[in-house]
């Protein structure tokens, strides 16, 4: 008697969806992000925010539309990441929001006219990169089809990142080429080159990765590769110099190269791809530091920056003093003073947080970080085929390093490197990005946890077989 087989139905029912899990969480982080948005108003004597109903149907409008879209179209996605970044999202509103009632406030105190306040630009931005994460959950069907496109995502990528380098739409802020400009329109190419190179280095690994995983030599029990399979390696390096000597951009070169270890190991695990990275980026760094005049300003700023904190030191120097002003629990969201700290609204954000939620509000925003990441991963463990995996891997690299380059530029752990805290900081080009690359996070665990299709014998789809070409 053969044993029974599962009906459609069945399979169903042994794989939930749990998008009511979703949408309780979606709940939960629209009230604490609404909530946050009230105090900051109380807080700073303002009361409730100027569209403050607005912003509140604003943006419950737009999670429940992503939350019914994920439904539609991606039911079996992971349920926890778009809450968490939505969550992240709207902290990040109202601290722009506390930030902008200080900078209106001081412009009346020295009779100026008041400045466009960003928090409604970064609303609109909220509502465009959720509209984003739609579409790519509309357009992109299976993560696998993105293969298709490994070499159109490098030649799409490297000219993302040379864009701003053209004449007419470069454009130059603080002395970092990264903008490209069209009329009043700016944007940073480079967050979108993220995310098509990663797709690019996912596609290039499959194929490559049997290859990269060949041993000759040891050196003190560490396996290295073969010489002649370093060369992807030696090009990213290259690449990464290259985006710091002409855009002057520390953080994407470090994101770049750090990101593209971290998948060859992911590919091949070879603890010796990191020793090689490790030790490229060590001498890759000495050139930049000896050849760069901004390179050394940082790192001697990073080593004492109270030497010159009535100069280029004031940045870091005001973000300490934030950090130690808060304490263990902080002033208290409109108690404190953020606005004090240059660029307080992107790069130093995290420094605002600090001094207003204290330690405690710093470490619940890093477990909301490591949230993403570790469901991001957990998306590549559970993939059955070798390029979603990789793909998924990648993008929470991307998040990962992000937040530790900031937060350790931010602490004075390392040297600050120019990047902006993923969902909290003002600025659209990263918030964009940061949308698509959880689209396709979603996408990969839709596929990933999606049952067989009807008709099929099997509970599970048998793992993918990549043989190298």
């Amino acid at each position: 008697m053969s044993a029974p087989t599962a009906s459609p139905s069945e399979i169903e029912a042994t794989q939930p969806t749990r998008r009511n899990q979703e949408l309780g969480l979606l709940i939960f982080a629209w009230f604490v992000g609404t909530a946050a948005l009230a105090i900051v108003g109380v807080g700073t004597g303002e009361g409730l925010p100027d569209r403050f109903w607005l912003t509140l149907g604003v943006t419950a409008g737009a999670g429940l539309i992503a939350h019914g879209v994920v439904r539609a179209l991606a039911p079996y996605a992971e349920p926890i990441m778009l809450p968490t970044a939505f969550l992240l999202n709207l902290l990040g509103l109202a601290m722009i929001y506390r930030l902008d009632i200080a900078a209106s406030q001081r412009a009346v105190e020295n009779g100026s006219p008041e400045p466009t306040p960003e928090s409604l630009g970064q609303l609109t931005w909220t509502i465009v990169g959720i509209g984003l994460l739609c579409v790519i959950l509309l357009i992109v069907r299976d993560h696998r089809k993105l293969q298709r496109y490994t070499y159109i995502s490098l030649l799409l990528g490297v000219l993302l990142l040379l864009m701003p380098l053209f004449p007419i739409i470069g454009h130059t802020v603080n002395g970092a080429t990264l903008w490209i400009k069209i009329g009043p329109f700016t944007y940073q190419p480079g967050e979108l080159a993220k995310i098509v190179l990663t797709i690019f280095m996912a596609g290039y690994l499959v194929i490559h990765r049997d290859s990269l995983a060949n041993v000759r030599r040891k050196v003190l029990g560490i396996s290295l590769p073969r010489l002649r399979d370093t060369g992807p390696l030696l090009g990213a390096w290259v690449l990464a110099l290259a985006i710091m000597a002409f855009e002057q951009d520390l953080g994407t070169a470090v994101i770049f190269f750090g990101l593209f270890v971290a998948m060859v190991y992911v590919a091949t695990q070879r603890f010796g791809w990191v020793v090689l990275g490790a030790g490229m980026f060590l001498v890759g760094a000495t050139l930049l530091y000896l050849t760069f005049d901004h390179v050394r300003v940082r790192v001697e700023i990073w080593l004492d920056p109270f030497q010159y904190a009535n100069d280029s030191g004031f940045q870091i120097v005001q973000s300490l003093y934030g950090l130690a002003n808060g304490g263990m629990f902080g002033t208290g969201l409109g108690q404190g003073y953020p606005q004090l700290v240059p660029f307080a609204s992107s790069d130093f954000i995290l420094a605002a947080f600090g001094e207003e939620l204290g330690l405690t509000g710093i470490m619940a925003l890093l477990l909301l970080y490591g949230i993403l990441v570790q469901r991001g991963l957990r998306t590549a463990l559970s993939c059955r085929d070798v390029f979603g995996r990789l793909l998924a891997s990648g993008l929470s690299v991307v998040f990962a390093l992000q937040v530790f380059v900031v937060a350790g530029g931010v602490t004075k752990l390392i040297p600050m490197t120019g990047l902006t805290t993923p969902f909290l900081s003002a600025g659209g080009s990263a918030l964009i990005a940061n949308w698509i690359m959880i689209g396709l996070l979603l996408r990969i665990s839709d596929i990933t946890r999606r049952p067989p299709p009807a008709g099929s014998r099997e509970l599970t789809p048998p793992p993918q077989k990549v043989t190298p070409s």
